[in-house]
């Protein structure tokens, strides 16, 4: 019998545009692309005043996604993944703007962090490009630029910076419809000179050997340069050089806005951001001793699907995934105890896996991961103070950008490390500010199970081999564990919960060791 077809949306939303690419799969790793759209919506126009998204600009958002969901359904996409970036990571009205995209488009939208976006992208230009040794990544949004270094199978520096080609136009162009003052273009290029010194010395530890320039900035300015210097020849298609960059700034800038719309190689809706776009790209290059960049046409979208495959067929053998490398790193850096932190997870997991058996829960494989991560990251605050140290452990979750993970994820596996010690999750708790219901039921199955789990490893020995579940009589679960040693300091510990286990799952805990 044949395999149903499966289809994937893929749909970037960033500070000028929304990107889709609808993908069926077929056998394996193997994939066909069925569509590629791409609407400018201008989300960050106005918002760097005040770090509001407009309500123009939201209208926009939820009209142009409304459209992109209608034709996922017309190509009946089993699912979408979408991820937000500068505009919507950096608005003050994000929750409400999310909330629209939800409601009205019918549209979970994500939000991922700066490192986290330009992991996405260095996947989806390195797996279409033709890299040997350690290579530069380019990639200039609206909202942020992405600086990567990395080779054909790994990157080594990851960072984002708050320079993009709307960005920088609000703040030095925006009033400006006629020729751009030399004077003008030599400020933007400062800004970006101080804003990126420390990216700029990091990459210079590198032996670049090739460099990459990805997004719509970087693809029409090289398609400039290919009209107006190389007169239109196809074989500099894809190749930019820092000094014709140079001539072409010069150029773009000599012209008022209604004249640079019609020069050839440039999309007219980007004559506005595309001198504060050159500027950035001119002078990254110029730090960066970069004399020419290549082009590509692959984007975040395209390392949605690769990370998206890459999480379906799973890690190779002796590898590891990039989010539990990720949170390992974590960890290590706040030197936790990473024996009694596996115990954890390995016991949390038996009892979500028993649990789930039971009808305890209904949680999936991708709550379970999170329960994965939380369990391993639950005590690193430790090193700090331990009287605060799930509280420590929230805040440095929230702020570690770990890869791999959207916003969301990475809150609710912080907000499961601080419930871990103690109380029910409510509303009532900043800790679970802007986690919606699904997350707040999921914070309260994942912290019980790992309360419980940490008090089953108390002496932190490993003297508990198995923790299962199992129903019992009358409205009673039997937590059975399996031990060949005396644990009774640890089952005593465990018996603690039964409270908050009878509060968040309606029914008694007795435990029993085998």
């Amino acid at each position: 019998m044949a395999q149903p077809v499966k289809v994937a949306a893929f749909m970037d939303m960033g500070t000028n545009s929304v990107r889709l690419m609808l993908v069926r799969f077929d056998k394996g790793t193997s994939y066909t692309t069925l569509s590629r759209q791409k609407e400018m919506i201008r989300l960050g126009e106005g918002q760097f005043d005040d770090n509001y998204i407009k309500p123009a600009a939201i209208e926009r958002a939820v009209a142009v996604c409304k459209n992109f969901v209608e034709m996922t359904k017309t190509f009946k996409a089993h699912e979408i993944i979408a991820v937000a970036t500068s505009a919507t990571r950096d608005a003050a009205n994000q929750k409400e703007f999310l909330e629209r995209l939800k409601d009205e488009a019918g549209l979970f939208m994500n939000v991922v962090s700066g490192k986290e976006e330009a992991r996405l992208i260095y996947l989806g230009v390195s797996s279409g490009a033709k890299i040997s040794g350690q290579t530069l990544f380019i990639d200039i949004g609206g909202g942020s630029t992405e600086l990567i270094v990395g080779d054909k199978s790994n990157y080594s520096y990851l960072d984002s910076l708050k320079l993009g080609a709307v960005r920088l136009s609000m703040l030095y162009t925006n009033d400006i419809t006629g020729p751009i003052p030399l004077k003008k273009y030599q400020q933007i290029c400062e800004h970006v000179k101080n804003s990126s010194i420390r990216s700029v010395q990091a990459i210079r530890e590198f032996k670049i050997k090739d460099a990459y320039g990805s997004s719509g900035t970087a693809q029409n300015l090289s398609e400039i340069a290919r009209m107006l210097i190389y007169k239109g020849d196809e074989s500099k298609k894809f190749i930019l050089r820092l000094k014709d960059l140079k001539q072409i700034s010069k150029t773009l800038c000599s012209l008022p806005l209604k004249e640079r719309k019609s020069i050839p190689g440039l999309n007219p809706k980007r004559a506005d951001i595309i001198v504060a776009g050159a500027a950035i790209l001119e002078t990254i290059m110029s730090e960066t001793r970069i004399q020419e960049i290549k082009i590509s046409g692959r984007e975040l979208r395209d390392g949605l699907l690769v990370d998206y495959l890459d999480r379906e067929s799973g890690p190779y053998e002796g590898e590891t995934s990039i989010r539990l490398r990720s949170v390992l790193a974590l960890g290590r850096k706040c030197n936790f105890d990473e024996e009694h932190a596996q115990v954890v997870s390995r016991l949390a997991l038996e009892m979500f896996d028993s649990g789930k058996k039971i009808w305890l829960h209904r949680q999936g494989s991708g709550r379970r991961d999170i329960l994965h991560y939380s369990a391993l990251l639950h005590d690193i605050g430790a090193f700090l103070s331990y009287n605060n140290h799930h509280l420590n452990s929230w805040y440095f979750i929230k702020n570690a950008n770990l890869l791999g993970f959207n916003n969301r994820e990475i809150s609710l596996i912080a907000a499961n490390a601080f419930f871990h010690r103690r109380g029910i999750p409510g509303r009532k708790h900043a800790q679970t500010a802007g986690i919606d219901d699904r997350g707040l039921e999921t914070i309260k199955t994942h912290a019980i199970l790992i309360r419980i789990a940490e008090s089953l490893d108390r002496s932190h020995a490993g003297l508990i081999n198995h923790a299962r579940f199992r129903l019992g009589e009358k409205n009673t679960v039997i937590l059975e564990l399996d031990s060949d040693k005396d644990c009774d300091l640890e089952i005593w510990g465990a018996q603690n919960h039964t409270d908050a286990f009878k509060k968040i799952f309606g029914k008694k805990l007795v435990i029993k060791k085998q």
